[in-house]
């Protein structure tokens, strides 16, 4: 079963190469793992181009024109669906998202049981390290709002660290995703509802980035959380 690990990049020289080399390490036959990099000025593709060259099972995917998170996502999963890939995962490359759950994410999806599964911060045993009781709070009400608006009864709906089967992404039409932004997260979560896919959670360790600074802002979470509303009346997504 070949699995393929999509990682989208912006600027995470400082992450990157470490996440492919425990990737690579993980006790998984077929594991492949596709950098989607923005033309990363810190020389982010570099570094995964660098692996690629020593490591057939690395790849990158460089992309010079339509930044942004969401639209990397799109050409990610369908570079994976085009590679033959059985199983797509999807994480952050800036560290926060441990390899070592990856072997976990996929159990649900090997025994049969589920067609999507989340690396979940918020059921037992899964927890995030080092987060104020201020951005607690404030997620808490954020992952509630979410649940209602977009009818999905998950305990991280806005979890970046995610496996697909093959059959679930192509459900959702991986083409036609129209966010350009991190928006992609809850635009994909509501066509797994849509399409009634099974959706398993499992516990997972969000740690602090090693390197480098976030991309996310206040105003980027409100803006995230009114497009949601506006996805559930039926409004169209832009980027």
């Amino acid at each position: 079963m070949k699995i393929t690990v999509m990682i989208p990049t912006y600027d995470e020289a400082g992450n990157i190469g470490s996440l492919i080399d425990e990737l690579l390490l993980l006790p998984l036959e077929e594991i492949n793992i596709l950098v989607v990099d923005d033309d990363s000025p810190d020389g982010t593709g570099k570094i995964a181009a660098g692996r690629a060259e020593r490591d057939g099972r690395v790849r990158l995917l460089s992309r010079k024109d339509e930044r942004g998170r969401g639209r990397a996502g799109r050409a990610g999963f369908l570079r994976a669906l085009t590679d033959g890939a059985d199983l797509v995962v999807e994480m952050d490359g800036d560290g926060s998202h441990d390899p070592a759950d990856l072997p976990r994410l996929l159990e649900p999806i090997r025994r049969g049981e589920a067609d999507v599964v989340i690396g979940s911060r918020f059921v037992p045993g899964g927890w995030v390290e080092g987060r104020e009781w201020s951005r607690d709070l404030l997620s808490a009400l954020a992952r509630c709002y979410l649940r209602l608006v977009l009818g999905t009864p998950v305990h991280d709906p806005t979890s970046g660290y995610r496996a697909f089967k093959r059959p679930a992404l192509e459900a959702i039409d991986p083409g036609s995703l129209a966010a350009a932004d991190p928006f992609i997260v809850a635009e994909v979560l509501y066509r797994c509802r849509q399409k009634r896919l099974r959706i398993a959670e499992v516990p997972i360790v969000f740690r602090p980035r090693r390197s480098g600074v976030s991309k996310l802002r206040p105003r980027t979470l409100f803006a995230y959380l009114f497009r949601a509303g506006w996805l559930r009346l039926g409004g169209k997504i832009s980027g």
